[in-house]
């Protein structure tokens, strides 16, 4: 196969130009190319309003390739060089069926690993199946009614699968490509494989979680919902066992820990435990909103209703702090995502189509282990509570969020109400200020860097734009610490995975460590 970088086209092309725009860089005639790969597909706004789209092909030629790039002289052309990943096999049969803990990103490619590798992995996840929990969630957000064991952060496809389904990450690994497959073998579009920022989208990942599920049972895998790990036994600095629901007990030796970053009561219990934790780096903030086509427009000129809505990701990096946007939902929703009685916490979320009126992400301030109330190992975790907590009195006591237009922020005064954007968030907002919620750790960096960010992004910080307040779960406060072979330092056989254990920073980076915890666990055997 030879690929061909840059090819450069307007928003309004047909794809079925490429093969004649390959044809042409290889200066062959179209008819010899039999078979052409999109490889990558990306939007280039560097010259606005002049947006290009911008693909990287393979293609299958008749003839000789090397004669055909030497004759050609196109420099954008070269041989490509595919590497594809590989499932391990195991041919031992061990006495227990290995356990993954938590069916998020990272149990579930682990799991799918171990499952394709013939190891029957029994999988045990605290909340429900994706369909129950999806009517737990649209109750929620409807009446305020939350259930503390189904909800946005627990459950099948785990946080992830309430969010834009980002699969972007700034790892270069072979198992990227073969987890895109196995996501569209499992309902995502196609254009995951190439589009150079993949997203699924929440409607669509509903379907997708409950495919995987069902190919690592149709492997020889067992999925059991409702059933939370309560309990951890060992002996002589090894794993024996699995307490579930406080009152079954699994006989294990291989589990793959991937509990996620809010299993607040599984973190707790690990301290208690012995298990050696450590708080590591994480951050908090709001989650901001502008009207989508005022980002379009910022960020390609001019509106286009032939582009995609447009994203963006910021960074400014102040004297002590870094605020930063993360997690952003083009034409998406601030959503709630709490997990626990009394405390309020935001996320973003957008369907496949990105068809809302508003964009969201979360602005967030760096927060290092220094930076909080204790030096206990939990003590990031026990401040998100806190905030989360606070933010529920300030709210109203019903799951409503605290909300302040960024021009009554930057000025100091408490909102009354909206401007021209309606924020998008339910059950609802209670129009505050902000400072009330939110220590000076996180306002003070936030009210220095949204001026300076309204720099790289023009009406970034615009006075109407809505601030929506906690965002706190973006990553995890914690990290469950691990050894070279994968294990937990403290207890043999415990496979620390993922976003909850420290290891991963959203969906992708998740799937990836899950698979890695699989392949050290299928070598350690």
């Amino acid at each position: 196969m030879i690929r061909i970088r840059e090819i450069s086209l307007p928003p309004e092309h047909n794809i079925s130009q490429l093969p004649f725009e390959a044809a042409q860089a290889l200066r062959i005639s179209a008819s010899k190319i039999r078979k052409l790969t999109i490889v990558r597909r990306s939007v280039d706004a560097r010259k606005k309003p002049d947006v290009r789209i911008v693909y990287t092909v393979d293609v299958a030629v008749d003839g000789s390739e090397n004669k055909i790039l030497k004759q050609s002289g196109c420099k954008r052309a070269s041989l490509a060089n595919n590497k594809y990943y590989k499932v391990p096999k195991c041919d031992k049969t061990p006495a227990h069926h290995p356990v993954v803990v938590g069916f998020g990103p990272a149990g579930m490619f682990a799991g799918l690993v171990l499952a394709m590798a013939g190891l029957r992995p029994l999988i045990l996840e605290r909340g429900e199946d994706a369909v129950s929990r999806h009517e737990k969630v649209q109750k929620f957000w409807e009446t305020g009614e939350l259930d503390d064991k189904s909800n946005v952060q627990f459950g099948e496809g785990g946080a992830g699968t309430f969010s834009d389904g980002k699969l972007n990450t700034g790892v270069n690994n072979p198992r990227i490509g073969w987890i895109l497959e196995q996501f569209v073998k499992m309902g995502a579009r196609e254009n995951i494989l190439f589009d150079a920022k993949p997203h699924v989208g929440t409607d669509v990942l509903l379907t997708v979680v409950q495919n995987l599920r069902q190919k690592i049972i149709s492997l020889g895998g067992e999925v059991r919902f409702n059933a939370q790990v309560t309990g951890i036994n060992q002996e002589n600095g090894s794993l024996t066992g699995l307490i579930i629901n406080h009152n079954e007990t699994v006989p294990c030796d291989q589990v793959i820990l991937a509990i996620g970053h809010s299993a607040r009561d599984t973190f707790t219990y690990l301290q208690e435990t012995g298990i050696p934790l450590e708080a590591k780096p994480f951050a908090m903030g709001v989650r901001i909103e502008h009207p989508q086509q005022v980002i379009d427009a910022s960020q390609y000129g001019q509106y286009n209703p032939v582009l995609p809505p447009a994203d963006y990701k910021l960074v400014k990096h102040l004297d002590n702090e870094t605020v930063y946007t993360f997690c952003m939902c083009p034409g998406g929703y601030v959503v709630a995502a709490s997990s626990e009685e009394g405390g309020v916490v935001t996320n973003g979320m957008s369907y496949a189509d990105r068809e809302g009126e508003n964009a969201n992400a979360a602005l967030l301030v760096t927060l290092n282990p220094k930076d909080f109330p204790s030096q206990d190992p939990l003590a990031g975790m026990h401040w998100q509570r806190e905030i989360e907590q606070k933010a529920y009195r300030v709210g109203g006591g019903n799951y409503a969020a605290p909300a302040q237009t960024v021009g009554d922020f930057l000025d100091g005064r408490p909102s009354v109400g909206a401007g021209s954007v309606k924020p998008t968030y339910r059950p609802g907002v209670t129009w505050c200020d902000l400072h009330e919620v939110l220590p000076a750790k996180i306002t003070d960096p936030l009210k220095e860097a949204l001026p300076r960010l309204d720099g790289n992004l023009k009406g970034f910080a615009h006075p109407d734009s809505v601030l929506t307040a906690p965002e706190t779960r973006s990553s995890s406060p914690v990290r469950i610490l691990r050894d070279e072979t994968r294990q937990s330092v403290g207890l043999r056989g415990l496979y620390p995975a993922g976003e909850g254990a420290g290891y991963a920073g959203g969906i992708m980076s998740a799937a990836i460590d899950g698979m890695q915890c699989a392949e050290a666990l299928i070598e350690n055997l």
